[in-house]
């Protein structure tokens, strides 16, 4: 069977697909660390990882069309703003040669771009289409999701609520496909103060990647305001997010302290943090092993460890080894739901994939 850790082409660790406990038995290793390291100051004994944690469908796929992007056309790929919000993500893909540009007008003209997982404006593909740019659009279809129903409320005569974070990609990339009729809505306090043409003519829609609970609060603010206000069929909120969410407030419960491993610009990893900090743990964000403050772990017996849905395994791995070499001899992990979706390449990538097949074109590996 195969391993179900997989290590991508650009080195960047996968999680695992399949329900396993790789941390789960003391005397363990950790890839990379050495069983003879010095242990420095004390730490906490016990090791507490959530399941599921990390890259989430959305991500993958984004990644692997970035990657499968390089081996089939060689460096450079463009990629607009950050693939994922992921420091590390983004510092390894940089190695093999993708370039990372905030706005699709920087990209030389008649050059491949790839577009960032966080969904772009229509504007954005105008833009790539006078330049003559070759895209591939590495939207999470999640995203997609819920730009289809920005459109349809928009075609509806409804003034659309949009429940997000202002700046974020996603937010703007949303907003673009009816900036007439979109609203951005970030606390139950502006929607106290919201107000609208047609009170009866309101829909609802969200950012993925937001607080669960914060954004049920949101939602039933408004259904108070506007009862007779509408919403998507089903929750724009990432099973990603929603699970990794769930993961967080379980591990809360065991630990005296919870460490977020994403970047400071991934939405998904600020929530996680302050689910944590929500539900009475002390929490904080890292991107690195290295970034642990000692004066963290002072009282702590059991740290509980996650990742944001942009943050690869081997960040995991590098930071359990931090505390093993620190003397912790119990690592495991709590399970609290199992996933198994994923998402299709953009269409662009699995075309190109099928001509060189039928080519006769030894394919790539990716994964």
């Amino acid at each position: 069977m195969e391993d179900s850790l997989s290590r991508c082409a650009c080195g960047i660790r996968r999680n695992p697909t399949a329900p396993v406990t790789p941390f789960g038995a003391p005397g363990t290793l950790v890839p990379g660390v050495s069983s003879s390291s010095p242990t420095t100051s004390a730490g906490p004994s016990r090791v507490l990882l959530a399941a599921p944690r990390g890259y989430c469908a959305g991500v993958d796929r984004a990644v692997e069309a970035v990657e499968h992007a390089l081996d089939l056309h060689g460096a450079p790929i463009y990629v607009r703003k950050e693939i994922v919000h992921n420091k590390h993500v983004v510092d390894e893909l940089e190695k093999r040669g993708a370039i990372f540009v905030d706005q699709e007008t920087e990209v030389p003209e008649g050059e491949r771009v790839v577009f960032s997982a966080h969904g772009v404006a229509p504007s954005v593909h105008a833009n790539a289409k006078t330049r003559n740019l070759t895209t591939i659009d590495a939207t999470c279809p999640l995203v997609t999701k819920v730009h289809v129903e920005a459109k349809k409320f928009a075609a509806d005569g409804y003034t659309i609520v949009l429940i997000g974070h202002e700046g974020h990609e996603e937010v703007e990339g949303t907003t673009g496909e009816a900036p007439e009729n979109i609203v951005l809505v970030q606390t139950e306090d502006e929607v106290e103060t919201l107000e609208v043409e047609d009170p009866d003519r309101v829909a609802y829609i969200t950012q993925t990647t937001l607080s669960v609970d914060e954004t049920t609060s949101i939602i039933n603010a408004l259904k108070r305001k506007f009862p007779n206000i509408t919403g998507p069929k089903t929750d724009d909120i990432c099973y990603a997010t929603t699970n990794r969410q769930q993961a967080v407030k379980a591990l809360a419960k065991e630990c005296d302290l919870v460490l977020v491993i994403g970047s400071t610009n991934s939405s998904n990893s600020v929530r996680l943090v302050e689910v944590a900090r929500e539900h009475g743990v002390d929490s904080h964000l890292i991107d690195f092993h290295h970034e642990v403050d000692e004066a963290w772990l002072e009282g702590v017996e059991t740290v509980g460890i996650t990742s944001g849905a942009s943050a690869p395994e081997d960040l995991v791995e590098d930071l359990v080894g931090f505390f093993r070499e620190r003397g912790a001899t119990d690592v495991s992990e709590l399970n609290t739901v199992e996933e198994d979706v994923r998402f299709m390449l953009p269409s662009e990538i699995r075309k190109e994939l099928s001509a060189r097949s039928e080519g006769g074109t030894e394919l790539p590996v990716v994964g």
